[in-house]
């Protein structure tokens, strides 16, 4: 069976605060790159998937130490176009205890948020290729990266592979003439399986959870609520064949629970919940997420628990690796979901 996967998306270069200093605090960043799709190539690259990731970059020096970092991984950019001025940025400040991180978007006129459509040969990107993903960032960069998303899933779906999104709702992105409810249903009825949590099915769709309230204070999050949630995405995109929600459950900035619900076929499945007591890094835990649940469902196509077990494990390391790449290999997510949470050295 055909297991290559492309990704496509925005990736930027990430400057961080060190440790747990305030941006007025510090004189100096930490320089990493990541971006939602890039971060999900990363993850296959490490589970032997080949991989392409696909998007726009300027012609520059930081453009080419960005495509040597994702090489460096393993992971394809043969097929990265190149024109427009500049790489997105994107400033991060860690939270701690009852402070939260904090984000900061330089992006604007950045290459691909300038992409036209037809830009992209999307026959040939996507021939012999068993899966695409995106997600719900890149229709919010510009009409013309929504129009470029736009085009490669009806390639997609005319070539019979696999679509996937991350609906990844971010208000503070959509600053074109349209909003996500105007855009994002088109692309998702294109979509077989569709991730999110009940916030951006909520915010984009007006999908809410049925029969309770959210709350995630204390760090318990109901699994079995979610049922309604899955439900009804699949009723409003009759295409999906699965749909999963990540639930998160925050004491605070140090301390989470992790855990995911897969619905597929009338079933909820449901994984073990994590309690993630020290979180190094918890930027990119959902694209951690999605990159192990693509591994899960190409290798172990027949059993979503398997696949659902699998994506929440990965991620649940995600959150001990510093940076937006899931730097951990099968064995390691395999060792964890075998029950192996002791930290013990590896001699």
């Amino acid at each position: 069976m055909k297991k290559n996967v492309v990704t496509f998306g925005e990736i930027m270069l990430r400057l961080a605060t060190p440790g747990y200093l305030r941006f007025n605090q510090s004189n100096s960043f930490s320089a990493t790159f990541g971006g939602g799709e890039a971060n999900v190539a990363v993850s296959l690259a490490n589970y032997g998937i080949p991989v392409s990731f696909i998007s726009r970059l300027p012609e520059n020096d930081i453009a080419r130490a960005c495509v040597m970092d994702l090489r460096k991984y393993g992971v394809d950019t043969s097929h990265i176009i190149y024109g427009g001025e500049r790489l997105g940025i994107y400033y991060l400040e860690t939270g701690a205890v009852a402070r939260a991180g904090k984000v900061v978007y330089d992006r604007a006129h950045s290459a691909i948020s300038e992409i036209k459509p037809g830009m992209i040969p999307w026959d040939e990107v996507l021939k012999e290729v068993a899966w695409f993903h995106w997600t719900g960032i890149t229709p919010a960069i510009s009409e013309g990266a929504a129009e470029a998303c736009r085009e490669a899933i009806e390639t997609a779906n005319r070539l019979g592979v696999t679509v996937s999104c991350d609906l990844n709702y971010r208000k503070n992105l959509w600053k074109y003439a349209k909003s996500a409810s105007d855009v994002m249903p088109e692309l998702v009825a294109g979509c077989d399986i569709i991730l999110g949590n009940e916030e951006d099915a909520e915010k984009v769709f007006g999908i809410k959870p049925q029969g309770f309230d959210v709350t995630h204070t204390d760090g318990y999050v109901n699994a079995a609520g979610f049922e309604s949630v899955c439900s009804q995405l699949i009723a409003r995109f009759p295409r999906a064949q699965k749909v999963i929600i990540t639930l998160r459950g925050s004491v605070n900035a140090n301390h989470n629970t992790w855990a995911g619900v897969l619905y597929a076929d009338g079933k909820l499945y449901q994984s073990r919940r994590y309690d993630i007591t020290h979180i190094v890094d918890r930027v990119g835990g959902g694209d951690s997420f999605m990159g192990g649940l693509i591994y899960g469902l190409l290798t172990y196509a027949d059993d979503n628990q398997k696949a659902l077990d699998f994506a929440v494990a990965a991620s649940c390391l995600k959150h001990t690796i510093y940076g937006d790449f899931n730097q951990v290999s099968v064995e390691e997510v395999e060792k964890l979901i075998a029950g192996d949470a002791s930290g013990r050295v590896s001699r």
